[in-house]
């Protein structure tokens, strides 16, 4: 079974948007899981623009599932994953101001940096995943860090998918293929859709998990948070 993972970021962007505690973050957190979600993803940032640092501590401690903390590791970041302890952490490189996360690491780059965090998040049992693009090589290098997982960036997919949806898949389905032969975990997101998600997942149909936010909680403006998690699984 392929997991879903619910990012609740735009549940906070909406709360911050007014002040208050409307929508509570954590009751969706907990409504995603009473649905079916396997786990639930949160990108705190810096601005604290959605998710705040507070909120991973109130979500910790209500939810039963899997919880994913993705993120820059700045010194902040990586004092929280820390403390909180998570079940997964995912890194990703998209500096503070960045309005979403739009590409993968420089593993071979920036190794030694990921290699000491991978190690330091292992040694807490915190499962690693780094946030790639479907560059071979690239996958190598993540191997050679010693995360247990990489998370393919998928946005490529999503803006190909209509163009040719067997064009669109096929290196992620080669990347897959490389971390799986590596014996690497797989994890899938960003712009995965009730559109596009069914056809990805039949042909990489040995990933681990996806994490999806924005098209999720848009779709569950029409059909309902409970109804939307059931479509998504269903496409799984």
């Amino acid at each position: 079974m392929i997991n879903l993972s619910v990012n609740i970021n735009k549940i906070a962007t909406i709360r911050n948007s007014r002040g208050g505690n409307i929508p509570d973050v954590k009751q969706v957190a907990q409504d995603c899981e009473l649905f079916g979600a396997q786990g639930i993803t949160i990108h705190p940032r810096p601005d604290g623009r959605h998710i705040l640092y507070s909120d991973v501590y109130d979500i910790k401690a209500v939810i039963r599932t899997e919880l994913n903390i993705e993120g820059f590791p700045n010194p902040s970041f990586v004092d929280l994953v820390l403390k909180v302890r998570p079940t997964q952490v995912t890194l990703v490189p998209d500096a503070p101001e960045a309005l979403t996360s739009n590409k993968g690491w420089d593993v071979e780059a920036c190794f030694d940096q990921l290699s000491a965090l991978v190690e330091l998040f292992n040694s807490r049992a915190i499962r690693t995943s780094l946030f790639v693009d479907t560059d071979l090589s690239t996958i190598d290098w993540a191997a050679k860090t010693g995360t247990d997982r990489i998370e393919l960036y998928t946005g490529p997919y999503a803006v190909n998918y209509l163009k040719g949806k067997e064009d669109a898949v096929a290196p992620f389905k080669r990347a897959a293929i490389r971390a799986k032969h590596l014996g690497l975990g797989i994890n899938a997101g960003h712009d995965l859709s009730l559109t596009n998600l069914r056809f990805f997942a039949s042909e990489i149909p040995w990933l681990d998990e996806v994490s999806i936010g924005h098209a999720l909680i848009s779709d569950a403006l029409y059909y309902g948070l409970e109804k939307t998690i059931a479509m998504y699984k269903a496409c799984l």
